[in-house]
């Protein structure tokens, strides 16, 4: 064949697969806008914590509203935050083969792996939420809706060292899932930034089953205890909304009033309100879990219906403060963010 009818042919090849491609997509938009456009499609979303958990509620309450908008059938997955039991119950989403997978990342990108590598043979579209598994995604695909953890830790802890007036030599407490690769990397971040301030910092480790966060009144001995070993301690920073939502608890505990202690956290929840009206909360790191719901279920859905790429939204926008926390209260109480 002479290089000139190579040409040709390799030409009318391209120009067919092109007008393949657009005839494709141009039915894409006619069917995007029809209402319930995604109702085909089947997704196992898992909201992470139990029925009614102060954060996990969002997130679900989210994720609900994307399949009242776009119409897909989504069965709702409910772990306890325990690492463990997502796993298992990763397993057995990957062998129903539903057409997309809404993964928290807390189990981190090990025990993600193979998986993820079954559900990329089966052609399950994945995505993840709240935590980052990068090797995972790097290898077979998918995205990631949620705060980027360790930034998200050292802003925290940046900021908790300037509204506390905390200076070098001060000591604080910092609980959290130090040991899990990926999960811990928010609270090692916002150890990392208090210590380079020259603050001195006590580590706390949450249990891995995630039980503090299921049941937050099962930390009050360890806290108390901490509190009452450490007298001097300036401030106390939380891994998650249920345990900072359970601060006047856990001050109240250890015999200490509202605003002894710099109390700071993650997440926002009606008890969070709460607890900044009380003078007991003094600083969240917000990271939309609402968001961290809804982005997920439509990004499958573009995926699988429009042959989209996955969405990547970092949703770690900001700080709520006792001189803003009013603006985001009844939406808070609402469920909403």
């Amino acid at each position: 064949m002479s290089i000139t009818t190579r040409r040709t042919v390799l030409r009318s090849t391209v120009v067919a697969a092109a007008t393949a491609l657009c005839a494709s997509i141009s039915t894409f938009p006619a069917q995007a806008l029809d209402a319930q456009w995604c109702k085909d499609v089947h997704i196992r979303f898992f909201v992470g914590g139990a029925e009614g958990d102060a954060f996990g509620t969002i997130v679900y309450n989210g994720a609900k509203q994307a399949a009242a908008d776009l119409g897909p059938k989504v069965d709702y997955i409910f772990s306890q935050w325990d690492v463990e039991k997502m796993v298992q119950q990763l397993r057995e989403a990957v062998a129903v083969k539903p057409q997309g997978i809404a993964m928290m990342g807390h189990p981190g990108d090990a025990a993600i792996m193979p998986l993820a590598e079954q559900a990329h043979k089966d052609g399950i579209k994945m995505m993840y939420q709240n935590v980052p598994v990068p090797k995972v995604t790097a290898a077979f695909g998918g995205g990631y809706v949620g705060a980027q953890q360790e930034q998200q830790g050292r802003a925290l802890g940046a900021e908790a060292f300037k509204l506390g007036k905390l200076k070098a030599g001060d000591k604080a407490i910092m609980i959290g899932p130090f040991e899990n690769e990926n999960r811990g990397a928010r609270e090692r971040g916002t150890v990392a930034a208090l210590k380079e301030a020259g603050v001195e910092v006590i580590q706390l480790s949450s249990p891995p089953s995630g039980e503090w966060a299921s049941d937050p009144n099962l930390a009050i001995p360890v806290i108390t205890a901490a509190l009452l070993n450490h007298p001097d301690v300036k401030a106390v920073g939380y891994p998650g909304g249920q345990m900072l939502g359970n601060v006047a608890t856990y001050m109240q505990a250890a015999g200490r009033k509202p605003g002894d202690i710099f109390n700071f956290g993650f997440d926002t929840s009606p008890q969070i309100v709460e607890g900044f009206k009380g003078g007991w909360v003094q600083l969240t790191a917000d990271q939309q879990p609402f968001l961290q719901g809804y982005l997920p279920i439509l990004s499958l859905c573009q995926q699988v219906v429009l042959g989209l790429a996955p969405m990547n939204v970092d949703t770690g926008a900001g700080f709520v403060t006792p001189q803003n926390y009013e603006i985001v209260s009844e939406l808070a109480k609402q469920a909403l963010r």
